[in-house]
């Protein structure tokens, strides 16, 4: 899922609500702007809220144009 250009928090939203959609075990790839966009779906992905029980394992790369890719395991 490509959120590159997506403001905060809606970038969140969407990937919360693709999560949610997904089964245990399935992974969800998200392509995000580094810096705000990043730091806020990632923390809100490993925290203790309700998004981050959605969340079995995520890897986070840095790309080669500046953005992150997020890879995503269901819980």
């Amino acid at each position: 899922m490509d959120l590159r250009g997506t403001p905060c928090p809606l970038n969140f939203i969407r990937t919360q609500l693709a999560l949610e959609k997904l089964a245990s075990g399935e992974q969800l790839e998200v392509l995000l702007d580094a810096g705000e966009p990043d730091a806020l779906v990632s923390a809100a992905l490993q925290g203790d809220g309700a998004a981050a029980a959605l969340v079995q394992e995520m890897q986070r790369q840095q790309q080669s144009d500046g953005s992150v890719r997020l890879l995503i395991i269901r819980a």
